[in-house]
């Protein structure tokens, strides 16, 4: 799999612990890290968009893994890929995660009547 990223590529994902990744030894590094908790991963492609030259592509995929206690971890994700010279040099994973911060805390207290009203 490695094959397919440049030398100098950048990948961008909020699962793993360090969020932005450049170079393919970091990459595989983190990748390694990642395949060694999981008792499987799988995507299940629901969305492909790719650019006129091709060099550009949004995957939207159903996510289903497996952490190795069994704990299964079923999302959507979003990926983009951007390609120079065949390899990917870019990829960033989205989530669909609520804000963070202090917008993620503004979110929730406006959010929270809500919840206690649908009880009712």
């Amino acid at each position: 799999m490695m094959s397919l990223f440049a030398d100098d590529a950048v990948v961008i994902d909020p699962h793993f612990p360090r969020s932005q990744m450049q170079g393919k030894a970091v990459i595989t590094e983190a990748f390694r890290e990642a395949m060694s908790g999981m008792r499987s991963f799988g995507y299940t492609i629901v969305n492909y968009c790719e650019s006129e030259n091709g060099q550009c592509a949004a995957v939207e995929t159903a996510t289903h893994h497996v952490l190795k206690q069994g704990i299964k971890r079923n999302f959507p994700q979003a990926f983009i890929f951007e390609m120079i010279d065949g390899h990917i040099s870019r990829m960033q994973a989205y989530e669909p995660y609520g804000p963070h911060g202090i917008m993620g805390v503004f979110l929730f207290l406006v959010r929270l009547p809500q919840r206690f009203s649908k009880r009712g």
